[in-house]
């Protein structure tokens, strides 16, 4: 079974069953007069013995989310068809991800972050070792970080800290210098429950 078959069939499985009570986002530190910013995120796995994710590192300089590691994403845009177009659009726009390189798998669980965007992540097989050229205006690296390692709960801590004068909890994983937490971390624990590959 090829990799794609083994995450679409674990995407589809999981997705049968209702894990609200498992799955954690921000949803609780959103103010309900809010209207929320569509957004989409694309969760490229890399397809080799041992798969990878790809992230990157945004510049200390952006207004938002400054030196964050995060999934290639972003708003999407009116003239985006939908969010698997935002997300390939805003991949190639980041690293030059080619958008044929990419086999959409489908959609996960939407992260409502306390920052005011729905987000939908976007799962995805790429091939392994594309040349990757970062936007420096918008990413300061990037990296690839083992599908397992991001899976095992032991390498998965909650912590707890003060945003907007409310009191939230928040994920982190280290993977080597880099420090991958809030929304990635809370999208990346939702995926791992709905695939069941836990370590």
């Amino acid at each position: 079974m090829t990799l794609r078959d083994q995450l679409e069939k674990a995407l589809v499985q999981g997705h049968e069953n209702d894990l609200d009570h498992l799955l954690y986002n921000e949803r609780d530190h959103i103010d309900d007069q809010k209207v929320l910013r569509d957004a989409a995120v694309l969760i490229a796995v890399t397809d080799r013995p041992n798969p990878g994710v790809i992230f990157v590192q945004r510049p200390q300089h952006m207004r938002n989310h400054p030196g964050q590691v995060a999934f290639p994403g972003g708003k999407i845009d009116p003239g985006d068809t939908d969010a698997i177009d935002a997300a390939l659009r805003e991949a190639h726009e980041e690293v030059a991800l080619d958008r044929s390189h990419v086999d959409i798998i489908g959609m996960t669980d939407r992260f409502q972050s306390g920052s005011g965007y729905n987000i939908q992540p976007v799962l995805s097989v790429i091939p392994p070792d594309l040349p990757f050229v970062a936007d420096p205006s918008e990413v300061e690296s990037w990296f690839e970080a083992p599908l397992d390692f991001l899976f095992d709960p032991k390498n998965r801590t909650v912590h707890e800290g003060t945003w907007n004068g409310r009191k939230r909890h928040y994920y982190e994983i280290y993977w080597q210098d880099y420090r991958i937490w809030g929304i990635t971390a809370g999208i990346l624990n939702n995926l791992e429950k709905r695939l069941g590959w836990a370590s």
